[in-house]
């Protein structure tokens, strides 16, 4: 026998999860709970006879071998369970218990568990009828505040609208979720309004409201959601004496509030959102005092200044003139700043508004003292969010400064702000990332990050993994390609790291970048990368950026797409922390291509290139606005130097399958901008894939033969030039040289194989001999000789020129010039003619010995012959 059923005394969400998996296991026998809300006791005594339900009274005997709770993870006392019976929970709260073996859990991203059923109904094309669909939407609405609540998910807005679609019945769901109080219940609300009290915690909001009820009482839960809805706490607890015991509610719309770990120190339990608890020989005094310091203890910022705060904040004296203050601006992108006086104590705060307002009355060289907010407006670290939104309000700032002692060590925006609104909170990772990172590195490498950490520590710094070595842990795909991000002096540190462990420091002092290169044949990795943190500005697109010391969270944002915006924390305090400013998880879950603002590719048009070859080499896709600043900022390529195009597509062409961002590119238009003649087709994606079994078996010549071949090919990327050069004209081939500032022999290679490719037609002639072949194909360096013959789909022409560069290239006479001039011969040119006629007569097979050579020698001696081809 197969069961779906759901806590006691469950509410809407419950009953309607329950004909959610009914709907989705139609083998499965939906059991109601013993104990039922009056609400949904009313409801099941409207529409009972259009719906699944069976009382747990009627529920038929025999084995239980599949079981499905929903909106509970407590597994209920029932007749056929055994050891035996299969639990499957469905729940929309995080995991509170560990899985055991036949126990499976199933959740998701939303803000009511009917959401996470209908979502699957609807995919799968289950039908629903009206009555089912409005008891689904009372399960969506009942738990997501009518889709007010923080909690609420694209998703349960999404399974609303499709209920609605399906027939439901707003009017009787809007009946059922503001019912009338009893009298009973008024009398109760009203005194739990005139007890309430207002607290503080770690800048939570907490309403606690004590009363005394006579009689039994049911429902107290309601009126804890009609006192949540008219005070909008963080949190809310009512404490109500029933004479034989106390009933403890409490409700939560805040993650810094724990309402079922704060029950369980009652004896109770239930959710993070919503929980309760029978308490007995206590008085209603003594159970508050205790919920008090409960909540103390308990209650912690969900999210602190710390965590929003950029570091390495710029700051103005109060002289400084307006206009030189606006510049400040323009150049930071800032919206305000810090003011200082000499002793770095904070004097107040400039914005854009008061600059603007200035600026429009020509007061430019006015000093900002004049027109600052003063006072010290300031938040602390440790602060919760909460208060620094109060802070923003009462002054009407949106930069904000962080100040811990007497020191100023950051700043918060309102822009962070935003950002927080528009992304998920998650929960602490920080011990899955340790693990993985350990897990990831060889001992040698992880004991290695250590040593850093440890050594950044004491130097004041703070140290981060950054850019593909993160995304590619999240991805399940770890490399030891390493960047350490050093908050503070990365040079230092790594000089410091080296005379620990040894290894050699490589820097370059104007991007404060360091790589500690190990020389050791048994080293893991050959170097480590430190960068000191910074942001870069660009006087105009393409030029290389001035640089400047700045915190992790601006190095983060100068970086090319969200998905290598995050890092990784390797302070001892906080080792593990996913750094995850920009959205780059998210990303990298919906497999997006995404960069941090419109200006991107205008700085660095390079990153077309780049995006293109990430979307391909992670089956991921550029977003679509991405793509769209990608056509727009085209015409910026042709401001790009030659030698970063040249080296961006030389990590193009070694990607496992480089066919694939080469054809993007040329989608988007990218590769035409480079140059007109750059394309991608399919006989180019074909010839390339055929270059590393074509260029073995061009090299697979006789060992005699091995001295003679040239030492160096094409590489993958200069064959690519080339091939695309056989289908332009000279002059257009030479432009592409130039543009790619290639060297002196890939640009020969290029212009040759052009050359040779519009002298090839020649060889399809049948009547030509092996000795024309031979003097057509001589003055072209082998490479271009494998181009052409890769590139041609002529068979007789490949032929041939197989047959020129594996047997006829190496024909020589057995004669030399010494045998020559013992034959009477004076050295001169005429030896070069009957030298060049004797190849010529044996690669056409008129000779063959070295007598035959001899003779020729004289007859070509007796004519007084000088022309190769008579004297054969």
């Amino acid at each position: 026998m197969q069961i779906v059923t759901s806590h006691e005394n469950t509410d809407f969400d419950g009953l309607a999860s329950m004909l959610g998996a009914a709907k989705l296991y139609p083998n499965a026998i939906p059991v109601l709970p013993q104990r039922l809300n009056r609400n949904l006791r009313d409801f099941l005594a409207l529409y009972w006879d259009e719906l699944p339900f069976v009382r747990r009274e009627d529920m038929p005997r025999g084995r239980i071998r599949l079981m499905t709770l929903v909106d509970t993870q407590s597994i209920p006392s029932l007749k056929g369970l055994s050891a035996d019976t299969y639990v499957r929970f469905v729940d929309h709260h995080p995991p509170e218990r560990k899985l055991e073996d036949r126990m499976s859990f199933h959740s998701g991203d939303v803000g009511s568990t009917t959401a996470l059923l209908v979502d699957q109904i609807c995919q799968t094309h289950v039908s629903v009828s009206p009555v089912e669909a409005t008891l689904l939407l009372l399960g969506i609405y009942e738990d997501t505040g009518s889709l007010s609540y923080p909690s609420t998910r694209p998703m349960d807005a999404r399974c609303a609208a499709w209920l609605l679609e399906q027939g439901a019945n707003l009017g009787v769901v809007n009946e059922f979720l503001h019912r009338p109080l009893t009298e009973d219940q008024r009398q109760l609300y009203q005194k739990l309004l005139e007890a309430a009290e207002f607290h503080e915690f770690a800048g939570q909001t907490v309403v606690v409201a004590t009363a005394k009820a006579t009689g039994y009482l049911e429902e107290i839960s309601t009126l804890a959601h009609k006192l949540r809805d008219l005070y909008e706490p963080a949190g809310l607890f009512l404490i109500v004496d029933l004479e034989v015991r106390i009933q403890l509610v409490g409700r939560s719309s805040s993650e810094a509030i724990d309402v079922a770990e704060i029950a369980r120190q009652f004896g109770g339990g239930g959710h993070r959102k919503a929980a309760a608890a029978l308490v007995r020989d206590q008085t209603l005094s003594e159970t508050r005092e205790q919920l008090l310091e409960v909540l103390e203890k308990l209650i912690q910022p969900a999210l602190t200044v710390r965590e929003l705060m950029s570091y390495g904040v710029h700051t103005l004296a109060p002289d400084t003139s307006v206009r030189e203050a606006e510049e400040m601006m323009r150049r930071y992108g800032h919206e305000g700043f810090p003011v200082v006086g000499e002793d770095g104590k904070l004097l107040g705060v400039l914005t854009r508004r008061e600059i603007d307002k200035a600026l429009q009355y020509q007061r430019g060289d006015a000093p900002i003292k004049n027109y600052m907010h003063k006072g010290g407006i300031a938040v602390a670290p440790s602060d919760p969010v909460e208060y620094l939104q109060e802070v923003m309000m009462e002054h009407n700032v949106g930069q904000v400064p962080v100040v811990e002692g007497p020191e100023i060590v950051g700043i918060v925006t309102r822009t962070d702000l935003i950002k927080l609104w528009s992304k998920p909170r998650r929960p602490s990772r920080a011990d899955e990332m340790a693990t993985r990172v350990r897990e990831a590195l060889p001992s040698e490498i992880f004991n290695l990050v250590l040593q850093a950490s440890q050594l950044a520590k004491e130097m004041g710094y703070s140290l981060y993994f950054v850019g593909g070595f993160v995304r590619d842990l999240l991805l399940g795909k770890p490399h030891l390609d390493l960047d350490l991000v050093v908050e503070g002096d990365a040079i230092a540190l790594a000089k410091r790291l080296s005379s620990v462990v040894g290894g050699r420091v490589h820097s370059h002092d104007r991007f404060g970048t360091a790589k500690l290169i190990f020389d050791g044949k048994d080293t893991v990795v050959p170097f480590v990368d430190f960068i000191t943190a910074r942001r870069e500005f660009y006087e105009y697109s393409t030029a290389l950026p001035q640089v400047e010391r700045s915190s992790i969270k601006q190095d983060l944002y100068r970086r090319d797409f969200t998905i290598n915006t995050m890092a990784i924390s390797l302070d001892e305090d906080s080792f593990g922390q996913l750094l995850d400013y920009y959205g780059g998880e998210r990303d990298l879950e919906e497999g997006l291509i995404r960069v941090l603002h419109n200006l991107s590719f205008i700085e660095d048009p390079i990153r077309m290139l780049r995006a293109a070859r990430l979307e391909q080499r992670l089956g991921f896709r550029i977003e679509e606005m991405t793509e769209d600043l990608i056509s727009d900022a085209l015409e910026w390529l042709d401001r790009v130097g030659g030698e970063r195009i040249r080296q961006e597509l030389n990590v193009v062409f070694q990607e496992e399958e480089p066919a694939k961002p080469l054809r993007r590119l040329a989608e988007l238009g990218v590769l035409r901008q480079i140059s007109p003649i750059l394309a991608w087709d399919a006989s180019l994606e074909e010839q390339l894939a055929d270059y590393p079994a074509a260029l073995v078996y061009w090299q697979s010549l006789p060992a005699e033969r091995q001295l003679a071949a040239p030492s160096r090919y094409p590489t993958l990327v200069t064959t690519y030039l080339a091939l695309v050069s056989l289908r332009a004209a000279g002059d257009e081939v030479q432009a592409l040289a130039r543009r790619l500032k290639l060297s002196k022999d890939d640009a020969h290679v290029l212009v040759e194989a052009n050359e040779l490719d519009s002298a090839l037609s020649a060889l399809a002639n049948a009547e030509l001999r092996p000795s024309d072949i031979v003097r057509l194909l001589t003055p072209y360096l082998d490479d271009v000789v494998f181009i052409c013959w890769l590139a041609s789909e002529d068979e007789l022409i490949k032929r041939r020129l197989e047959l020129y560069h594996k047997e006829w290239a190496y024909v020589e006479p057995l004669i030399d010039g010494d045998e020559l001039k013992t034959m009477g011969l004076p050295p001169g040119p005429q030896y070069a003619v009957i030298l060049n006629a004797l190849r010529d007569a044996r690669l056409d097979g008129k000779i063959k010995t070295v007598d035959e050579e001899r003779a020729m020698v004289r007859q070509m001696m007796a004519h007084g012959s000088t022309d190769a081809r008579r004297g054969a």
